[in-house]
């Protein structure tokens, strides 16, 4: 799709969460091998941060692989997002300076495609004087995009009355985490601002190989995000009505020939103001690239979305138990 006038991206996102170490061991040559074959596939675009561990270093040793094998060129169909998550504090144009240069060198670019920025304390409005000097990277050409990571509706309103334009907003948002309906996509939608969603398929938790299972608990949780997640559906609902919601999705997916995870990822890229859907990709471990594009192939109609929101009508509000997008991690 069109993500900005200057850049088109592939609406599933490849998340690179899963090589910062808490997801188990990665080989690196094989990983970038992988990547490789994300981009032969279709899947384009990269999402990552300056703290998932290697991901930065990947993207630049998989853009020095792509100019020797393929020609410089072929660096044109390749986006990478990636993120800056300062400490709170005092912030200096020096130490923004600084941490931009380390993103362009470990990725071996001379512009980012989209600095994602995150702030932890709302209190410190020392977040608006980091995007003021990240505002005047992107007019000296280090950055392209400027977007937000986690940030709720009156900050990012805020963002914008400081006259800095942001092009996306990063959410958690699913069919279990529906808080951006709540305030956030109506007000992206009005101000031209996208959103990038992770969480989307729980952290693996909604597929067919939860379908009919009793509830993972303990060392059953073996990656951060199903951990994660698993907190999430507990909160909203819990196990059983968690498992109606997959016999519902499989019933959905039997119907127009696709999978569980398709129908969930579906189901959030038709809503408002929604860009593009981060799905992790285990490299080198796990390829689920050809069920993920079946994404495209289908259609949910108004009986579809009616037998959903059946089952989620039953569920907690999440707005109500944790607020607006990105509370959780402001507490």
């Amino acid at each position: 799709m069109q993500f900005t006038p200057e850049l088109r991206m592939s609406r599933i996102l490849n998340g690179l969460w899963q090589v910062s170490g808490a997801h188990g061991p990665i080989d690196r040559s094989r990983a970038v091998e992988s990547m490789v074959d994300y981009l032969d596939a279709g899947f384009i675009t990269w999402d990552l941060a300056d703290h998932y561990g290697p991901a930065e270093d990947f993207i630049g040793e998989f853009r020095r692989k792509l100019v020797a094998s393929r020609g410089p060129a072929a660096l044109s169909e390749v986006q990478a997002f990636t993120k800056w998550v300062p400490r709170p504090g005092t912030v200096t144009r020096k130490m923004v300076d600084d941490s931009i240069a380390v993103s362009l060198r470990r990725m071996d670019v001379e512009t980012l495609d989209l600095l994602q920025f995150h702030w932890w304390d709302y209190d410190d409005r020392s977040y608006l004087d980091a995007l003021t000097y990240l505002a005047q990277l992107q007019n000296e050409g280090k950055i392209a995009h400027i977007g937000l990571t986690n940030f709720d509706t009156e900050h990012l309103k805020r963002i914008g009355d400081h006259g800095i334009k942001v092009v996306s907003n990063q959410v958690q948002y699913s069919l279990i985490d529906r808080r951006p309906e709540v305030q956030m996509a109506e007000f992206c939608q009005d101000s031209g601002v996208h959103l990038l969603t992770y969480g989307t398929l729980c952290g693996g938790l909604l597929s067919e190989k939860y379908l009919g299972q009793p509830q993972p608990m303990g060392s059953a949780l073996d990656t951060a995000s199903l951990s994660k997640y698993a907190q999430v559906i507990g909160a909203w609902g819990g196990w059983d009505l968690f498992q109606q919601l997959l016999v519902t999705l499989k019933q959905v997916g039997d119907k127009h020939g696709v999978s569980v995870s398709n129908v969930a990822v579906r189901s959030i890229l038709d809503r408002p103001a929604v860009a593009g859907v981060i799905i992790g990709a285990r490299l080198g471990v796990s390829d689920h690239r050809e069920k993920n594009a079946r994404v495209f192939e289908f259609t949910l109609d108004d009986g579809d979305r009616e037998q959903i929101e059946a089952v989620l009508q039953d569920s907690r509000d999440l707005y109500q138990v944790i607020g607006d997008c990105g509370d959780e991690y402001r507490r």
